[in-house]
Protein backbone atom coordinates (compact mmCIF):
# COMPACT_ATOMS: atom_id res chain seq x y z
CA UNK A 1 0.00 0.00 0.00
CA UNK A 2 1.27 3.49 -0.87
CA UNK A 3 1.20 5.68 2.23
CA UNK A 4 3.04 8.63 0.68
CA UNK A 5 -0.01 10.87 0.22
CA UNK A 6 -1.20 10.32 3.79
CA UNK A 7 2.26 10.87 5.27
CA UNK A 8 2.84 14.08 3.32
CA UNK A 9 -0.16 15.61 5.10
CA UNK A 10 1.70 15.76 8.43
CA UNK A 11 5.36 15.25 7.47
CA UNK A 12 7.72 18.22 7.00
CA UNK A 13 10.59 16.13 5.65
CA UNK A 14 10.92 14.42 2.29
CA UNK A 15 8.88 11.41 1.17
CA UNK A 16 10.20 9.31 -1.72
CA UNK A 17 8.61 6.53 -3.72
CA UNK A 18 10.66 6.79 -6.93
CA UNK A 19 12.50 3.74 -8.22
CA UNK A 20 16.01 5.20 -7.84
CA UNK A 21 15.57 6.03 -4.14
CA UNK A 22 13.86 2.74 -3.34
CA UNK A 23 16.59 0.81 -5.13
CA UNK A 24 19.32 2.63 -3.18
CA UNK A 25 17.61 1.74 0.10
CA UNK A 26 17.28 -1.92 -0.94
CA UNK A 27 20.88 -2.73 -0.05
CA UNK A 28 23.42 -2.38 2.72
CA UNK A 29 26.80 -4.16 2.91
CA UNK A 30 25.11 -7.55 3.34
CA UNK A 31 24.18 -10.23 0.80
CA UNK A 32 20.53 -9.17 0.83
CA UNK A 33 18.23 -7.07 -1.29
CA UNK A 34 14.88 -5.97 0.17
CA UNK A 35 13.01 -3.25 -1.66
CA UNK A 36 11.08 -0.84 0.59
CA UNK A 37 7.71 0.61 -0.34
CA UNK A 38 8.69 4.11 0.78
CA UNK A 39 11.67 6.13 2.02
CA UNK A 40 10.96 9.02 4.37
CA UNK A 41 13.48 11.60 5.55
CA UNK A 42 12.37 13.16 8.88
CA UNK A 43 13.21 16.79 9.40
CA UNK A 44 12.81 16.77 13.17
CA UNK A 45 11.54 14.81 16.16
CA UNK A 46 7.95 15.91 15.52
CA UNK A 47 8.09 14.20 12.13
CA UNK A 48 9.19 11.00 13.87
CA UNK A 49 6.54 11.22 16.57
CA UNK A 50 3.79 11.79 14.02
CA UNK A 51 5.13 9.01 11.81
CA UNK A 52 5.12 6.47 14.64
CA UNK A 53 1.59 7.49 15.66
CA UNK A 54 0.47 7.12 12.05
CA UNK A 55 2.02 3.65 11.79
CA UNK A 56 0.42 2.60 15.08
CA UNK A 57 -3.04 3.60 13.86
CA UNK A 58 -2.58 1.64 10.66
CA UNK A 59 -1.33 -1.38 12.60
CA UNK A 60 -4.36 -1.28 14.86
CA UNK A 61 -6.65 -1.79 11.86
CA UNK A 62 -4.58 -4.70 10.58
CA UNK A 63 -2.41 -3.01 7.95
CA UNK A 64 1.10 -4.33 7.35
CA UNK A 65 3.25 -1.27 7.97
CA UNK A 66 6.56 -0.88 9.78
CA UNK A 67 9.41 1.61 10.25
CA UNK A 68 13.07 0.74 9.80
CA UNK A 69 15.80 3.23 10.68
CA UNK A 70 18.71 3.78 8.30
CA UNK A 71 21.76 6.04 8.22
CA UNK A 72 24.93 5.19 6.26
CA UNK A 73 23.84 1.70 5.16
CA UNK A 74 27.15 0.01 6.03
CA UNK A 75 25.46 -2.75 8.04
CA UNK A 76 26.65 -6.23 7.04
CA UNK A 77 23.66 -8.15 8.40
CA UNK A 78 20.68 -6.70 6.52
CA UNK A 79 19.69 -4.66 9.58
CA UNK A 80 18.31 -1.56 7.78
CA UNK A 81 16.40 -3.48 5.07
CA UNK A 82 12.61 -3.68 4.93
CA UNK A 83 9.69 -4.14 2.58
CA UNK A 84 7.81 -1.33 4.30
CA UNK A 85 9.06 2.18 5.23
CA UNK A 86 12.72 3.16 5.55
CA UNK A 87 13.34 6.13 7.86
CA UNK A 88 16.50 7.84 6.60
CA UNK A 89 18.26 9.79 9.37
CA UNK A 90 21.32 10.82 7.35
CA UNK A 91 20.18 14.09 5.71
CA UNK A 92 18.70 15.96 8.71
CA UNK A 93 19.61 14.15 11.94
CA UNK A 94 23.32 14.86 11.52
CA UNK A 95 24.14 17.37 14.25
CA UNK A 96 26.77 17.11 16.95
CA UNK A 97 25.00 18.67 19.92
CA UNK A 98 27.80 18.94 22.46
CA UNK A 99 31.27 17.69 23.33
CA UNK A 100 32.46 18.42 26.83
CA UNK A 101 33.97 16.77 29.83
CA UNK A 102 34.38 13.13 28.93
CA UNK A 103 31.28 12.75 26.75
CA UNK A 104 29.76 13.85 23.47
CA UNK A 105 26.16 14.04 22.28
CA UNK A 106 25.21 13.46 18.66
CA UNK A 107 22.25 12.60 16.46
CA UNK A 108 22.14 9.20 14.75
CA UNK A 109 22.97 10.50 11.27
CA UNK A 110 26.33 11.97 12.32
CA UNK A 111 29.23 10.28 10.57
CA UNK A 112 31.68 8.85 13.07
CA UNK A 113 34.56 10.47 11.14
CA UNK A 114 33.02 13.91 11.77
CA UNK A 115 32.34 13.11 15.42
CA UNK A 116 35.94 11.98 15.87
CA UNK A 117 37.33 15.16 14.31
CA UNK A 118 35.52 17.19 16.95
CA UNK A 119 36.44 14.96 19.88
CA UNK A 120 40.12 14.91 18.89
CA UNK A 121 40.15 18.71 19.04
CA UNK A 122 39.72 18.21 22.78
CA UNK A 123 42.17 15.31 22.94
CA UNK A 124 39.36 12.77 23.32
CA UNK A 125 38.21 9.69 21.43
CA UNK A 126 35.20 7.40 21.17
CA UNK A 127 37.24 4.16 21.03
CA UNK A 128 34.69 1.57 19.90
CA UNK A 129 34.75 2.57 16.23
CA UNK A 130 34.61 -0.26 13.65
CA UNK A 131 36.82 -0.81 10.60
CA UNK A 132 34.24 1.19 8.60
CA UNK A 133 35.06 4.26 10.73
CA UNK A 134 35.20 6.53 7.66
CA UNK A 135 31.78 5.40 6.44
CA UNK A 136 29.59 4.56 9.44
CA UNK A 137 27.41 6.76 11.64
CA UNK A 138 26.94 7.16 15.37
CA UNK A 139 23.42 5.74 15.08
CA UNK A 140 24.64 2.57 13.43
CA UNK A 141 27.37 2.14 16.04
CA UNK A 142 24.80 2.30 18.85
CA UNK A 143 22.24 0.14 17.04
CA UNK A 144 24.75 -2.63 16.32
CA UNK A 145 26.90 -2.31 19.46
CA UNK A 146 29.94 -1.77 17.29
CA UNK A 147 33.47 -2.72 18.15
CA UNK A 148 36.81 -2.62 16.41
CA UNK A 149 40.54 -2.54 16.73
CA UNK A 150 40.57 -0.82 20.14
CA UNK A 151 37.88 -3.00 21.71
CA UNK A 152 40.50 -5.34 23.15
CA UNK A 153 41.51 -2.57 25.56
CA UNK A 154 38.56 -0.21 25.69
CA UNK A 155 35.49 -2.38 25.17
CA UNK A 156 32.55 -2.00 22.80
CA UNK A 157 29.96 0.74 22.30
CA UNK A 158 27.79 -0.71 25.09
CA UNK A 159 30.42 0.53 27.54
CA UNK A 160 30.16 4.13 26.33
CA UNK A 161 26.45 4.83 25.88
CA UNK A 162 25.53 7.23 28.69
CA UNK A 163 22.07 8.42 27.60
CA UNK A 164 19.74 7.76 24.69
CA UNK A 165 16.73 9.71 23.45
CA UNK A 166 14.25 7.58 21.57
CA UNK A 167 10.76 7.75 20.09
CA UNK A 168 8.79 4.80 21.43
CA UNK A 169 5.73 2.96 20.13
CA UNK A 170 3.29 5.49 21.63
CA UNK A 171 4.83 8.31 19.58
CA UNK A 172 6.52 9.97 22.56
CA UNK A 173 10.20 10.89 22.76
CA UNK A 174 11.86 9.84 26.01
CA UNK A 175 15.33 9.92 27.52
CA UNK A 176 16.84 6.70 28.84
CA UNK A 177 19.68 6.78 31.36
CA UNK A 178 20.97 4.77 34.34
CA UNK A 179 18.57 4.87 37.30
CA UNK A 180 19.07 4.17 40.98
CA UNK A 181 16.39 2.08 42.67
CA UNK A 182 14.82 5.23 44.07
CA UNK A 183 14.76 6.89 40.64
CA UNK A 184 13.40 3.72 39.06
CA UNK A 185 10.55 3.62 41.56
CA UNK A 186 9.54 7.15 40.53
CA UNK A 187 9.63 6.24 36.84
CA UNK A 188 7.63 3.05 37.41
CA UNK A 189 4.84 5.11 38.99
CA UNK A 190 4.43 7.21 35.86
CA UNK A 191 1.16 6.70 33.99
CA UNK A 192 2.68 6.97 30.51
CA UNK A 193 4.22 4.41 28.15
CA UNK A 194 7.74 5.20 29.40
CA UNK A 195 6.70 4.23 32.92
CA UNK A 196 4.96 1.09 31.69
CA UNK A 197 8.09 -0.03 29.80
CA UNK A 198 10.26 0.40 32.90
CA UNK A 199 7.74 -1.41 35.08
CA UNK A 200 7.37 -4.36 32.70
CA UNK A 201 11.10 -4.68 32.02
CA UNK A 202 11.97 -4.54 35.72
CA UNK A 203 9.46 -7.29 36.46
CA UNK A 204 10.71 -9.43 33.57
CA UNK A 205 14.36 -9.15 34.60
CA UNK A 206 13.70 -9.59 38.32
CA UNK A 207 11.52 -12.65 37.74
CA UNK A 208 14.10 -14.30 35.48
CA UNK A 209 17.23 -12.80 37.03
CA UNK A 210 19.31 -15.97 37.42
CA UNK A 211 18.43 -17.35 33.98
CA UNK A 212 19.26 -14.01 32.36
CA UNK A 213 22.63 -13.71 34.09
CA UNK A 214 23.48 -17.29 33.15
CA UNK A 215 22.62 -16.60 29.50
CA UNK A 216 25.35 -13.99 29.04
CA UNK A 217 27.82 -15.38 26.48
CA UNK A 218 31.21 -16.21 28.00
CA UNK A 219 33.19 -14.20 25.45
CA UNK A 220 34.72 -10.73 25.52
CA UNK A 221 32.39 -9.31 22.88
CA UNK A 222 28.87 -10.10 21.73
CA UNK A 223 26.17 -8.46 19.61
CA UNK A 224 23.72 -11.38 19.49
CA UNK A 225 20.25 -11.06 21.01
CA UNK A 226 19.04 -8.44 23.48
CA UNK A 227 21.55 -7.73 26.25
CA UNK A 228 19.14 -8.32 29.13
CA UNK A 229 21.98 -9.36 31.46
CA UNK A 230 23.46 -5.85 31.35
CA UNK A 231 20.31 -3.96 32.40
CA UNK A 232 20.10 -4.61 36.14
CA UNK A 233 22.65 -5.65 38.72
CA UNK A 234 21.36 -6.35 42.22
CA UNK A 235 24.75 -5.57 43.74
CA UNK A 236 25.06 -2.06 42.28
CA UNK A 237 21.33 -1.34 42.39
CA UNK A 238 21.47 0.36 38.98
CA UNK A 239 18.78 -0.21 36.36
CA UNK A 240 19.83 0.97 32.90
CA UNK A 241 17.75 0.36 29.78
CA UNK A 242 20.35 2.06 27.58
CA UNK A 243 22.22 -1.25 27.96
CA UNK A 244 19.27 -2.92 26.24
CA UNK A 245 18.82 -0.28 23.55
CA UNK A 246 22.45 -0.49 22.44
CA UNK A 247 22.71 -3.38 20.00
CA UNK A 248 18.94 -3.65 19.53
CA UNK A 249 19.15 -2.76 15.81
CA UNK A 250 16.28 -0.28 15.86
CA UNK A 251 13.76 -2.92 16.93
CA UNK A 252 12.64 -1.14 20.13
CA UNK A 253 12.17 2.43 18.87
CA UNK A 254 13.75 5.22 16.84
CA UNK A 255 16.90 6.72 18.39
CA UNK A 256 17.05 10.50 18.05
CA UNK A 257 20.14 11.29 20.11
CA UNK A 258 22.92 9.49 21.98
CA UNK A 259 25.38 10.71 24.60
CA UNK A 260 28.60 8.73 24.44
CA UNK A 261 31.51 8.47 26.83
CA UNK A 262 34.96 9.45 25.58
CA UNK A 263 38.50 8.49 26.56
CA UNK A 264 41.86 10.20 26.38
CA UNK A 265 43.99 8.17 23.93
CA UNK A 266 47.61 7.35 24.65
CA UNK A 267 50.12 9.69 23.02
CA UNK A 268 52.57 7.19 21.54
CA UNK A 269 52.37 3.86 19.78
CA UNK A 270 54.65 1.17 18.41
CA UNK A 271 53.49 -1.44 15.90
CA UNK A 272 54.66 -5.05 15.74
CA UNK A 273 53.98 -7.07 12.58
CA UNK A 274 54.31 -10.86 12.55
CA UNK A 275 54.00 -13.13 9.52
CA UNK A 276 52.60 -16.63 10.11
CA UNK A 277 53.29 -19.22 7.37
CA UNK A 278 50.48 -21.42 8.78
CA UNK A 279 47.63 -21.02 11.25
CA UNK A 280 48.92 -23.80 13.52
CA UNK A 281 50.88 -21.62 15.98
CA UNK A 282 48.24 -18.86 16.07
CA UNK A 283 46.84 -19.60 19.52
CA UNK A 284 50.26 -19.78 21.19
CA UNK A 285 51.53 -16.74 19.30
CA UNK A 286 48.44 -14.82 20.36
CA UNK A 287 48.96 -15.83 23.98
CA UNK A 288 52.58 -14.65 23.87
CA UNK A 289 51.70 -11.26 22.39
CA UNK A 290 48.71 -10.69 24.67
CA UNK A 291 50.90 -11.08 27.75
CA UNK A 292 52.45 -7.71 26.85
CA UNK A 293 49.02 -6.03 26.77
CA UNK A 294 48.75 -4.57 23.26
CA UNK A 295 46.05 -1.93 22.84
CA UNK A 296 45.05 -3.57 19.54
CA UNK A 297 45.80 -7.01 18.14
CA UNK A 298 44.53 -7.51 14.59
CA UNK A 299 44.98 -9.85 11.65
CA UNK A 300 44.47 -10.25 7.93
CA UNK A 301 45.26 -13.18 5.65
CA UNK A 302 47.15 -13.90 2.43
CA UNK A 303 44.09 -13.38 0.23
CA UNK A 304 43.56 -9.93 1.74
CA UNK A 305 47.21 -9.01 1.13
CA UNK A 306 47.10 -10.21 -2.48
CA UNK A 307 43.89 -8.33 -3.19
CA UNK A 308 45.25 -5.17 -1.58
CA UNK A 309 48.38 -5.32 -3.73
CA UNK A 310 46.29 -6.01 -6.82
CA UNK A 311 44.28 -2.89 -5.98
CA UNK A 312 47.42 -0.92 -5.20
CA UNK A 313 46.23 2.40 -6.76
CA UNK A 314 43.15 2.35 -4.51
CA UNK A 315 45.36 1.70 -1.47
CA UNK A 316 47.55 4.65 -2.46
CA UNK A 317 44.49 6.88 -2.58
CA UNK A 318 43.51 5.72 0.90
CA UNK A 319 47.00 6.57 2.15
CA UNK A 320 46.94 9.99 0.45
CA UNK A 321 50.49 9.40 -0.73
CA UNK A 322 52.83 9.68 -3.69
CA UNK A 323 52.50 6.66 -6.01
CA UNK A 324 56.23 6.19 -6.62
CA UNK A 325 57.21 6.70 -2.98
CA UNK A 326 54.57 4.28 -1.74
CA UNK A 327 55.45 1.73 -4.41
CA UNK A 328 58.95 1.67 -2.93
CA UNK A 329 57.46 1.19 0.56
CA UNK A 330 55.45 -1.80 -0.67
CA UNK A 331 58.38 -3.56 -2.38
CA UNK A 332 58.71 -6.22 0.37
CA UNK A 333 55.04 -7.17 0.01
CA UNK A 334 55.25 -7.27 -3.81
CA UNK A 335 58.37 -9.44 -3.53
CA UNK A 336 56.57 -11.87 -1.20
CA UNK A 337 53.78 -12.32 -3.75
CA UNK A 338 56.16 -12.75 -6.69
CA UNK A 339 58.28 -15.34 -4.90
CA UNK A 340 55.36 -17.28 -3.48
CA UNK A 341 56.37 -16.51 0.07
CA UNK A 342 53.12 -14.92 1.12
CA UNK A 343 52.33 -15.68 4.79
CA UNK A 344 49.01 -17.31 5.61
CA UNK A 345 48.23 -14.69 8.26
CA UNK A 346 49.66 -11.29 9.12
CA UNK A 347 49.30 -10.15 12.73
CA UNK A 348 49.58 -6.51 13.78
CA UNK A 349 49.87 -5.62 17.45
CA UNK A 350 49.86 -1.99 18.56
CA UNK A 351 51.42 -1.04 21.89
CA UNK A 352 50.56 2.38 23.28
CA UNK A 353 51.64 4.51 26.20
CA UNK A 354 52.03 8.12 27.25
CA UNK A 355 55.76 7.45 27.07
CA UNK A 356 57.31 6.71 23.67
CA UNK A 357 60.02 4.65 25.33
CA UNK A 358 57.52 2.51 27.25
CA UNK A 359 55.46 1.78 24.14
CA UNK A 360 58.57 0.84 22.16
CA UNK A 361 59.90 -1.33 24.99
CA UNK A 362 56.70 -3.42 25.24
CA UNK A 363 56.64 -3.80 21.48
CA UNK A 364 60.26 -4.99 21.43
CA UNK A 365 59.63 -7.37 24.32
CA UNK A 366 56.66 -8.90 22.50
CA UNK A 367 58.82 -9.36 19.42
CA UNK A 368 61.45 -11.12 21.51
CA UNK A 369 58.75 -13.40 22.93
CA UNK A 370 58.00 -14.61 19.40
CA UNK A 371 61.57 -15.75 18.67
CA UNK A 372 60.88 -19.38 19.68
CA UNK A 373 58.25 -19.57 16.93
CA UNK A 374 60.84 -18.61 14.26
CA UNK A 375 58.46 -16.19 12.57
CA UNK A 376 59.37 -13.30 10.37
CA UNK A 377 58.60 -10.15 12.38
CA UNK A 378 59.17 -6.44 12.05
CA UNK A 379 58.52 -3.26 13.98
CA UNK A 380 57.12 -0.37 11.95
CA UNK A 381 59.81 2.29 11.62
CA UNK A 382 57.43 5.22 11.50
CA UNK A 383 53.76 6.22 11.36
CA UNK A 384 53.68 5.96 7.56
CA UNK A 385 54.78 2.33 7.62
CA UNK A 386 52.31 1.53 10.40
CA UNK A 387 49.52 3.19 8.43
CA UNK A 388 50.26 0.89 5.50
CA UNK A 389 49.39 -2.20 7.53
CA UNK A 390 46.38 -0.56 9.17
CA UNK A 391 45.03 0.31 5.72
CA UNK A 392 45.31 -3.33 4.63
CA UNK A 393 43.33 -4.34 7.71
CA UNK A 394 40.70 -1.59 7.73
CA UNK A 395 39.98 -1.23 4.04
CA UNK A 396 40.10 -4.79 2.74
CA UNK A 397 36.35 -5.40 2.87
CA UNK A 398 35.41 -2.08 1.28
CA UNK A 399 38.04 -2.46 -1.45
CA UNK A 400 36.72 -5.91 -2.27
CA UNK A 401 33.14 -4.61 -2.42
CA UNK A 402 34.10 -1.79 -4.74
CA UNK A 403 36.47 -3.55 -7.15
CA UNK A 404 35.36 -7.15 -7.60
CA UNK A 405 33.63 -7.91 -10.89
CA UNK A 406 32.47 -11.53 -11.27
CA UNK A 407 32.56 -12.32 -7.55
CA UNK A 408 30.95 -10.52 -4.62
CA UNK A 409 31.78 -10.23 -0.96
CA UNK A 410 29.35 -12.52 0.87
CA UNK A 411 29.36 -11.82 4.61
CA UNK A 412 27.39 -14.62 6.29
CA UNK A 413 29.96 -16.26 8.61
CA UNK A 414 31.67 -12.93 9.08
CA UNK A 415 31.73 -12.16 12.78
CA UNK A 416 31.92 -15.11 15.16
CA UNK A 417 33.78 -15.06 18.48
CA UNK A 418 35.48 -17.94 20.28
CA UNK A 419 37.57 -17.54 23.40
CA UNK A 420 41.26 -17.34 22.40
CA UNK A 421 42.21 -20.35 24.55
CA UNK A 422 39.88 -22.52 22.44
CA UNK A 423 41.50 -21.56 19.13
CA UNK A 424 43.93 -24.53 18.93
CA UNK A 425 40.96 -26.90 18.95
CA UNK A 426 38.47 -24.66 17.16
CA UNK A 427 40.49 -23.52 14.13
CA UNK A 428 41.32 -27.00 12.75
CA UNK A 429 37.63 -27.91 12.93
CA UNK A 430 36.70 -24.67 11.19
CA UNK A 431 39.26 -25.30 8.46
CA UNK A 432 37.92 -28.81 8.02
CA UNK A 433 34.43 -27.41 7.39
CA UNK A 434 35.68 -24.80 4.93
CA UNK A 435 37.86 -27.30 3.07
CA UNK A 436 34.80 -29.11 1.71
CA UNK A 437 33.76 -26.08 -0.32
CA UNK A 438 35.66 -24.72 -3.31
CA UNK A 439 35.36 -21.08 -2.37
CA UNK A 440 37.83 -18.24 -2.07
CA UNK A 441 37.60 -16.33 1.19
CA UNK A 442 39.46 -13.70 3.16
CA UNK A 443 40.11 -13.84 6.89
CA UNK A 444 40.63 -10.78 9.04
CA UNK A 445 39.74 -9.95 12.57
CA UNK A 446 40.54 -9.21 16.16
CA UNK A 447 42.89 -11.97 17.32
CA UNK A 448 43.00 -10.71 20.89
CA UNK A 449 39.25 -11.25 21.27
CA UNK A 450 39.05 -14.43 19.20
CA UNK A 451 36.76 -12.51 16.82
CA UNK A 452 37.23 -13.47 13.17
CA UNK A 453 35.74 -12.05 9.98
CA UNK A 454 35.57 -14.67 7.23
CA UNK A 455 34.33 -13.12 4.00
CA UNK A 456 33.77 -15.59 1.13
CA UNK A 457 34.00 -14.21 -2.41
CA UNK A 458 31.16 -15.79 -4.36
CA UNK A 459 29.11 -15.63 -7.53
CA UNK A 460 25.62 -15.16 -6.11
CA UNK A 461 24.05 -15.70 -9.53
CA UNK A 462 24.91 -19.40 -9.43
CA UNK A 463 22.04 -21.56 -8.10
CA UNK A 464 24.37 -23.65 -5.92
CA UNK A 465 25.70 -20.57 -4.09
CA UNK A 466 22.61 -20.16 -1.90
CA UNK A 467 22.84 -23.81 -0.87
CA UNK A 468 26.50 -23.33 0.08
CA UNK A 469 25.55 -20.29 2.18
CA UNK A 470 22.87 -22.33 3.97
CA UNK A 471 25.15 -25.28 4.65
CA UNK A 472 28.16 -23.27 5.76
CA UNK A 473 26.07 -21.06 8.03
CA UNK A 474 24.55 -24.09 9.74
CA UNK A 475 27.88 -25.85 10.20
CA UNK A 476 29.97 -22.87 11.28
CA UNK A 477 27.41 -21.47 13.72
CA UNK A 478 26.86 -24.91 15.22
CA UNK A 479 30.61 -25.21 15.73
CA UNK A 480 30.74 -21.77 17.35
CA UNK A 481 27.89 -22.77 19.66
CA UNK A 482 29.72 -25.99 20.59
CA UNK A 483 32.61 -23.84 21.83
CA UNK A 484 30.24 -21.54 23.78
CA UNK A 485 31.07 -18.63 21.49
CA UNK A 486 29.00 -15.88 19.92
CA UNK A 487 27.74 -15.93 16.34
CA UNK A 488 28.30 -12.18 16.16
CA UNK A 489 30.77 -10.07 18.09
CA UNK A 490 30.16 -6.76 16.32
CA UNK A 491 27.97 -6.95 13.20
CA UNK A 492 24.72 -7.96 14.94
CA UNK A 493 21.91 -10.33 14.00
CA UNK A 494 19.90 -8.70 11.22
CA UNK A 495 18.45 -10.95 8.55
CA UNK A 496 21.54 -13.13 8.37
CA UNK A 497 21.73 -14.36 11.98
CA UNK A 498 18.45 -13.78 13.83
CA UNK A 499 17.20 -17.28 12.98
CA UNK A 500 20.42 -18.76 14.43
CA UNK A 501 19.96 -17.24 17.89
CA UNK A 502 18.41 -20.51 19.21
CA UNK A 503 21.83 -22.11 18.68
CA UNK A 504 23.25 -19.69 21.26
CA UNK A 505 20.37 -19.26 23.66
CA UNK A 506 17.88 -21.59 25.33
CA UNK A 507 14.15 -21.56 24.42
CA UNK A 508 13.55 -19.81 27.75
CA UNK A 509 15.89 -16.94 26.84
CA UNK A 510 14.52 -16.68 23.29
CA UNK A 511 11.07 -16.27 24.83
CA UNK A 512 12.42 -13.46 27.04
CA UNK A 513 13.75 -11.73 23.91
CA UNK A 514 10.26 -12.00 22.38
CA UNK A 515 8.65 -10.61 25.54
CA UNK A 516 11.14 -7.72 25.55
CA UNK A 517 10.22 -6.84 21.97
CA UNK A 518 6.53 -6.98 22.86
CA UNK A 519 6.97 -4.70 25.88
CA UNK A 520 8.65 -1.99 23.82
CA UNK A 521 6.84 -2.59 20.55
CA UNK A 522 3.50 -4.35 21.09
CA UNK A 523 2.33 -3.69 17.53
CA UNK A 524 5.66 -4.63 15.91
CA UNK A 525 6.15 -1.23 14.31
CA UNK A 526 9.95 -1.16 14.47
CA UNK A 527 12.23 -3.13 12.14
CA UNK A 528 10.54 -6.53 11.93
CA UNK A 529 12.46 -9.77 11.17
CA UNK A 530 15.43 -8.64 13.27
CA UNK A 531 16.30 -10.02 16.74
CA UNK A 532 13.05 -12.02 16.98
CA UNK A 533 10.49 -13.64 14.72
CA UNK A 534 12.52 -14.34 11.57
CA UNK A 535 11.66 -17.21 9.27
CA UNK A 536 15.01 -18.38 7.88
CA UNK A 537 13.50 -18.92 4.44
CA UNK A 538 12.52 -15.25 4.36
CA UNK A 539 16.19 -14.35 4.67
CA UNK A 540 17.34 -16.85 2.03
CA UNK A 541 14.60 -15.63 -0.29
CA UNK A 542 16.02 -12.11 -0.20
CA UNK A 543 19.62 -12.89 -1.11
CA UNK A 544 20.64 -10.47 -3.85
CA UNK A 545 21.44 -12.66 -6.85
CA UNK A 546 21.75 -9.93 -9.47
Amino acid sequence: MDYSADIKKFFKGEVYSDEKTLRAASHDASIFEVKPSLVVVPQDVYDLRNLVSFAAKKKQVGENISLTARSAGTDMSGGPLTESIVVDFLPHFNHIKEIGGLSGTAEPGVYYRDFEKETLKQGLLMPSYPASRDLCTVGGMVANNSGGEKTLTYGKTEKYVRKVKMVLADGGEYEFRPLSMRELEVVRQRKDFFGAVHQAMFELILKNYDAIKAAKPAVSKNSAGYFLWNVYDKETGVFDLTKLIVGSQGTLGLITEATLGLVKPKKYSSLLVAFLPTLKPLAEVAKAVLSYKPESFESFDDHTLKVALKLFPAIVRKLNGNLLKLAFQFLPEFFMVLTGGVPKLILIAEFTDDSAQAAAARCAAARDALRPFRLKTKIARNDAEAKKYWTFRRESFNLLRQHLTNLRTAPFIDDFVVRPEFLPEFLPKLNEILSHYKILYTIAGHVGDGNFHIIPLMDLKKPETVQIIKELSDKVYRLVADFKGSITGEHNDGLIRTSYLPMMYSPEVIKLFEETKKIFDPLCIFNPHKKVGLDREYAWGHINRT
